[in-house]
């Protein structure tokens, strides 16, 4: 996995509350066991119309908009537990999420999938979306080391990450990267107590 530390980009707007998981990757594609190719059906029901025809009104469609971050409403992630939801939004380019409110597991497993979830406050989250939409160019910059999210460099709020979560981003580790590069001291801890 790519290290996470500092970057820029815009943004798509999705000021939609309460999303959940089915939302974010319908059941009927969770067949799959490989991660590729989820980011094809990421808001399959919003992105396309029943016909299979693009819906030119979703956020995701609409060329104005681009980037590696969603900004989206209120208790993103929510719903059942499913993994797929964080794979579909990776696949699909997202690196970070910002909301003012994360379901527990979607917040896990997204760190688990090197998609970093930011909770601001709802003013913040207000301010942001208002920024994006009125100028689609608007460039949020995030420093993981400081836990900063700042708008265009004049707006700016802190982030709360688990220290070990946060360590794994910058290194690019999964949880079994992390034990492989302690494997020295996992062995000499066994020795010692042989």
């Amino acid at each position: 996995m790519s290290t996470f530390n500092t970057f820029t980009s815009t943004a798509y707007p999705l000021p939609v509350e309460n999303i959940d998981t089915d939302q974010i990757i319908p059941a009927r594609f969770l067949k799959a066991t490989d991660r590729a190719g989820f980011g094809d059906n990421l808001f399959k029901d919003w992105r396309y119309h029943k016909d299979g025809s693009r819906n030119e009104n979703f956020v995701l469609n609409q060329s104005q908009y681009s980037g590696s971050i969603l900004v989206a409403g209120h208790n993103f992630g929510c719903g059942s537990s499913r993994e797929h939801a964080a794979w579909a939004l990776k696949d699909f380019g997202f690196n970070v999420i910002v909301s003012s409110f994360f379901a527990d597991i979607f917040k896990g497993n997204a760190l688990n999938n090197h998609v970093l979830p930011i909770q601001v406050t709802p003013a913040f989250l207000e301010m942001l979306l208002q920024s994006i939409q009125q100028d689609p160019s608007t460039k949020i910059e995030i420093n993981l080391e400081k836990q900063t999210i700042t708008i265009e460099n004049k707006h700016k709020a802190t982030f709360e990450i688990d220290p070990y979560k946060k360590m794994c981003l910058q290194k690019g580790y999964d949880d079994i990267d992390f034990l492989v590069s302690n494997l020295a001291k996992i062995e000499a801890f066994e020795q010692q107590h042989n």
